[in-house]
């Protein structure tokens, strides 16, 4: 697990090098906003943890907002001594993830991190298709940010098809999906499960994304 630790106080930032490397993390420090930038483009962190007042033009909360709007999606704790609501309010308002306030306690800084990774680590097992997003973790389903309802059945429908992306699932298989247990199935179960799933992923969309691959089954892409 590597993380970028941005801290222009030098005894700060050895502290959190040595304490972090003692728990198996791969440190890269800098102190500079504009240097930060570079290495969290160039180069792929689990964690950042930014203090917010560094040397440069480009503060902690200016680098923050800077790496949001270049789509990275790295967690980022910040580090800072003020510790208003409002200050913490007007961090999170710019992407950071988490906020610390100095002075803290290792431990906490710690266990700050092991929290971001879990997120993130559940962020990154999303099923995406276009603008299609199933969480396996709450079950939910959305489609260009609206969310969209299911059954169960409907849900476990969906997720085996996404889980296949771009194969043609037969329709035995997915009966076998929604109805292991069951010992009698209506021959046309699968299409009015399918027909029900497409009205509420695909209908209201331009775009379909279930498709019929007639005498062969289902797919999506």
């Amino acid at each position: 697990m590597k993380i970028l630790v941005v801290e222009d106080d030098v005894k700060i930032a050895s502290f959190l090098k040595k304490g972090l490397e003692e728990e198996y993390f791969s440190i890269t420090l800098c102190d500079n906003g504009e240097e930060a930038l570079y290495l969290s483009e160039m180069g792929t962190y689990d964690v950042i943890i930014l203090d917010i007042m560094i040397k440069g033009s480009l503060q902690g909360d200016g680098l923050c907002q800077k790496l949001r709007e270049k789509k990275l999606t790295t967690p980022i704790i910040m580090l800072s001594a003020k510790s208003t609501i409002s200050d913490k309010v007007s961090l999170l308002n710019v992407g950071a993830d988490d906020y610390l306030t100095k002075p803290f306690s290792f431990e906490e800084l710690l266990a700050r991190i092991h929290v971001q990774l879990r997120k993130h680590n559940a962020k990154e097992s999303l099923l995406i298709i276009g603008d299609l997003v199933l969480n396996p973790l709450s079950k939910k389903v959305t489609r260009a940010d609206q969310t969209i309802v299911l059954t169960a059945k409907e849900y476990i429908l969906l997720e085996y098809l996404m889980r296949h992306k771009g194969a043609i699932i037969e329709e035995r298989v997915l009966e076998e999906q929604l109805f292991s247990n069951d010992h009698t199935i209506n021959s046309n179960i699968i299409n009015v499960y399918m027909y029900r799933l497409r009205s509420k992923v695909d209908k209201q969309f331009e775009y379909k994304l279930i498709k019929t691959h007639r005498s062969l089954g289902y797919s999506i892409a």
